[in-house]
């Protein structure tokens, strides 16, 4: 069932488990994806970076800082991989060294005119895109990126809302599936649980 991506508040009624079991066994599961994502190599080539915020609608201030939301901070390589960070600001440095920990120095960067990005042409080459009305002004374009962010707040919709505690583990869950979207899920999911250590995911 988390394989096919059900829900787990829609399996009461058709498993002989209670709601909490069911709960902390996609639990278990979300926690393997993000050690898996932790272990993966850092990103070269042509790479995309962007932020967003992910959340309910409240009432109050919108855009940045808006209440009830989460930062998240993106890095895909085209035509290949994603990473996703929950972040607290969106300030230079908190971005950069997401980047150095998880890009390779020389790649091609793009991003929006955002300033926090203003120093990337130190590290590889950096294209930055400018917008008109929310459109890409030339050739130069971010949508992969963008185009996750959209597949990520479609997945969540369902689930009604969760935990703030347990985000990460459910944007990690997201970027390991967009990860292995060309693969059967299944048998990766088991793979994962025979070979993740119980104590790994105790630290999580």
């Amino acid at each position: 069932m988390f394989a096919l991506g059900v829900p787990a508040y829609r399996l009461r009624f058709r498993i002989a488990a209670s709601g909490r079991s069911v709960e902390r066994f996609y639990r278990i599961i979300r926690a393997c994806c993000m050690l898996e994502e932790d272990m993966s190599e850092p990103f070269d080539g042509v790479i995309e970076c962007d932020e967003t915020m992910i959340g309910g609608y409240r009432k109050g201030k919108r855009g940045w800082g808006a209440a009830g939301k989460v930062i998240v901070f993106g890095i895909l390589k085209r035509n290949g991989r994603v990473k996703v960070f929950p972040v607290s600001d969106r300030k230079h440095a908190t971005l950069l060294k997401l980047i150095r920990e998880h890009t390779k120095p020389g790649s091609l960067y793009y991003t929006d005119d955002y300033q926090a990005y203003a120093s990337l042409g130190l590290r590889g080459e950096h294209v930055v895109v400018r917008k008109e009305r929310g459109r890409p002004k030339g050739r130069d374009h971010i949508n992969g990126i963008e185009g996750f962010w959209s597949h990520a707040k479609n997945w969540l919709y369902p689930l009604r809302g969760i935990p703030r505690k347990n985000f990460h583990l459910y944007m990690a869950e997201i970027c390991w599936r967009f990860n292995h979207r060309n693969q059967d899920l299944y048998p990766l999911i088991l793979n994962m649980l025979h070979n993740t250590l119980a104590s790994d995911i105790g630290k999580i």
